[in-house]
């Protein structure tokens, strides 16, 4: 079964085709910069064992003639992996926003698109174009099933008093304000991930999604029982330009004393700040730099960050009763040896030891990076949204 595997951005269509039950991709590829003249595509196939990779660079007006010209590569005569758009039988979504109405995997229909329109006003900057990708690919694969994997549902097990903020009543009866939770599709491919390798029946994990975005969750038994982020992707951990946890009453100082307009605070909490705003640099390798080069900012926002994930981890330690492993994954959590080394410092007295040399190796896969016979494991887990994604779809078919 060819599984094709859509993340429809804004200005972006990242992909992959799996033939399924390969879990192994067949080919890769992300389009960006759509919209312009000179749009961007990176196409990776590896069915020769030696990957190849076709770059393009070309106008593309729109989000149909991005994925069309997909089509024209996926059925290249020469390189293509496909003789045919008709031999995709199932093509999976990443939606970010499902709100309280998609709780699993669902099969695209009308009733499905018309509520993810609905949901517009809580993912403006995603679900839109989520929901583009969908209409685009029904247009291109006519005949795939389409299947809809929502970021928001692996967080749809928390309880009510985990979920709800201490508002008025009818701001969730009426508006449905309350946490929703993001990365849920990465937390829970790698919450499954390390529990198959604990061998453990019962598991109290600790999962940290570190890249440009960032987000915790507590998982007991493979349910999530608290996030970090909320109603919006703003608050918990420090991210490369967002705030995380900020008190309220800075808004309203800076709204009320300071002149600033509703779009002015969201872009000053959404782009302008983290540790783009600490330090001038939002990437994690250059702030790196930056410390071995004596800058002060630098150091100081690398320990804010770490300090958080800390606060984190403690917070989540309780929540879960007890712990059996931190996770450490995306970009920054499978990469970065300082962050992981500062986030778990202090940590020995809930079981977290970190093998410091351990700590520094870079190896495939999953790596255990804590002491020996340290009480709880500390572990480094890669992410694989498209191949989540492309699980759920197989398993959803299969009922």
């Amino acid at each position: 079964m060819n599984i094709f595997v859509v993340n429809s951005g804004s200005s972006s269509i990242k992909y992959q085709l799996f033939r399924w039950p390969n879990q192994q991709p067949v080919c890769s590829g992300l389009v960006e910069r759509i919209g312009y003249s000179n749009a961007t595509i990176t196409h990776k196939v590896f069915t020769t064992g030696t990957p190849q990779e076709i770059q393009r660079t070309l106008a593309l007006p729109d989000h149909e003639a991005g994925l069309r010209e997909v089509v024209a590569l996926l059925t290249d005569a020469e390189q293509g992996v496909l003789q045919d758009p008709a031999e995709v039988q199932v093509v999976g979504h990443r939606v970010v926003h499902g709100g309280e109405s998609f709780a699993a995997t669902t099969e695209v229909n009308d009733e499905v698109k018309a509520e993810i329109r609905r949901l517009f006003a809580l993912a403006p900057l995603h679900n839109p174009a989520n929901l583009l990708g969908i209409e685009v690919a029904e247009r291109i694969f006519p005949q795939a099933r389409q299947i809809a994997v929502f970021d928001t549902a692996f967080h749809q097990t928390l309880p009510e008093k985990a979920f709800r903020y201490a508002l008025p009543e009818k701001l969730y009866t009426e508006e449905r304000i309350r946490v929703y939770g993001f990365h849920g599709t990465s937390h829970q491919y790698v919450a499954a991930q390390a529990t198959a390798y604990l061998g453990q029946p019962e598991t109290r994990l600790i999962t940290l999604h570190l890249g440009n975005g960032c987000s915790a969750a507590a998982v007991h038994n493979g349910r999530c029982l608290d996030t970090s982020m909320g109603f919006g992707p703003l608050s918990g951990l420090v991210m490369g330009t967002r705030t995380g946890d900020l008190d309220p009453s800075v808004v309203l100082h800076l709204m009320g004393q300071l002149g600033y307009s509703a779009e002015q605070i969201s872009a000053l909490v959404n782009k302008e700040s983290g540790m783009l705003g600490l330090t001038g640099l939002s990437d994690m390798r250059d702030i790196t730099k930056a410390i071995e080069q004596g800058n002060a900012s630098a150091a100081l926002a690398y320990d804010l960050y770490a300090y958080r994930i800390r606060k984190y981890i403690g917070a989540y330690a309780a929540v879960l009763g007890g712990l059996d492993a931190v996770v450490f994954t995306a970009g920054v959590g499978e990469n970065d040896v300082l962050v992981r080394s500062k986030a778990c410092e202090g940590l020995g007295f809930l079981g977290i030891e970190l093998n410091e040399e351990e700590n520094k190796q870079r190896r495939p896969g999953i790596r255990e990076i804590s002491q020996p016979n340290a009480r709880v494991k500390v572990l480094v887990v890669p992410t694989n949204e498209e191949l989540e994604i492309a699980s759920q779809c197989a398993t959803l078919l299969a009922r």
